[in-house]
């Protein structure tokens, strides 16, 4: 057992010796792998990044254990058939229906409601394009885990009373009150003076959509502006627990159904989204993207793998001398394969090791100059740790079994 260690030591050290003794040869041998493996692991770290990018502006906008009931519901799964099928099926939802589950759902910590539209606003010669203006309750902040950074935010007397105040958005007081305090302030929305009671959080934007383009008004507020008669009304939930969210859900869709008569095996006649199937959506979109572009990084190590296949190759060649003295010696097939199997993953390797290190400069880098977060995971970096040491050993098995057979006595004149 002893000397089955010392020889595979002698091998590798062997290996090394070769490796320090063409460090220029080595280097640009490496060069294919270490961009090969950087590549795969940058690849992965970046959709990891954009996966977790998008969950969390998911969670900002939509809040934790958040749930909405709609008419529509959009899932990316439905056919276009099915999606006007459920078009002309299902019902818009109206105040009374926002009541009865308001008052129905035992299950749920927060039911509130909201509408939506969006406007371009004027005011003081200035304007502002696509302005989104929810109406919504009171509790609106709490379902969806909002952050007010100044004032507050609309009260449940001002959605009775269908006040005349407004929370509004960072996009909203950069354009029409720079460097001004905005509480107290006032926005024309459709002709209507609404006093700024509240400013949001900045949220920032994704997919070139701003989320701080924004001003929250009470619901009753809005449906005078803008008329409830053809806008159908969103539902919004909240459950106290992570535990208590798939049931909350399911309460509120009971809820829902009763107050339709919808009996059985009737199909419901609203739409219904959570946060957990967006996130789930979000994670099978970059799966998909990971199973299309990684394979294709991987191509790069695979010529990374010629290269250390051709360079052993000529080391072959060079060392056949010393080959050929060693078999003469007494050193058997096995041994000289083994010898240069090792010298190639070692090679493989140390250009592992250093695309690690590269991709690890890279995501830094990244992460530093862009709002995504490149997160590198275990599963990439075993990935391309593997895949080079495979390679490696794959490619160097031709040069190996080559340096294998060669004749000790003709090697011995080749010098």
């Amino acid at each position: 057992m002893k000397g089955i260690y010392s020889f595979y030591f002698d091998a590798a050290r062997i290996a090394l010796q070769s490796i320090f003794a063409h460090k220029l040869r080595a280097f640009l041998t490496l060069i294919g792998i270490i961009i090969g493996v950087a590549s795969v692991v940058v690849v992965g770290a970046a959709i990891s990044g954009l996966n977790t990018y998008v969950v969390d502006k998911v969670a900002k906008v939509l809040g934790a254990n958040h749930f909405m009931i709609a008419r529509m519901a959009y899932n990316g799964q439905v056919s276009e058939q099915e999606w006007e099928r459920r078009n002309r099926r299902n019902k818009r939802l109206e105040w009374e229906d926002y009541v009865w589950v308001h008052d129905s759902c035992t299950l749920c910590d927060e039911v509130g409601a909201q509408m939506d539209n969006r406007i371009d606003i004027k005011q003081n010669g200035e304007e502002l394009f696509g302005t989104r203006i929810a109406g919504v309750t009171a509790n609106m902040a709490v379902i969806e885990d909002k952050t007010i950074a100044d004032g507050r935010f609309v009260l449940p007397h001002e959605v009775e009373s269908a006040a005349l105040v407004c929370v509004v958005g960072y996009d909203v007081v950069d354009k029409f009150f720079p460097g001004l305090d905005p509480i107290g302030r006032t926005v024309d929305i459709r002709g209507m003076p609404m006093r700024i009671v509240g400013v949001e959080e900045r949220r920032g934007s994704m997919f070139g959509e701003s989320f701080d383009n924004i001003a929250y008004i009470p619901l009753t507020t809005y449906r005078k502006v803008f008329g409830a008669s053809r806008q159908s009304l969103q539902i919004h939930g909240k459950a106290e627990s992570r535990e208590r969210f798939q049931p909350a859900i399911e309460d509120a869709r009971t809820s829902l159904r009763n107050k339709h008569k919808l009996k059985g095996e009737e199909e419901d006649d609203f739409g219904l989204v959570n946060v957990d199937e967006i996130n789930n959506d979000i994670d099978s979109f970059t799966g998909m993207i990971a199973m299309v572009v990684t394979p294709i990084t991987l191509i790069s190590l695979v010529v990374g793998g010629i290269v250390v296949m051709n360079i052993m190759l000529v080391s072959v060649t060079e060392r056949t001398f010393e080959i050929g003295l060693r078999k003469a010696l007494g050193a058997r097939r096995k041994q000289i394969l083994v010898q240069f199997l090792i010298e190639s993953s070692v090679l493989a390797s140390l250009g592992g090791v250093f695309g690690l290190l590269l991709a690890a400069a890279i995501a830094w880098l990244v992460t530093a100059l862009t709002p995504i977060p490149m997160t590198i995971t275990i599963a990439y970096v075993a990935l391309a740790l593997l895949v080079s040491g495979g390679i490696g050993m794959i490619f160097g098995i031709y040069p190996a079994w080559k340096a294998a057979r060669l004749d000790p006595i003709i090697a011995l004149t080749r010098n």
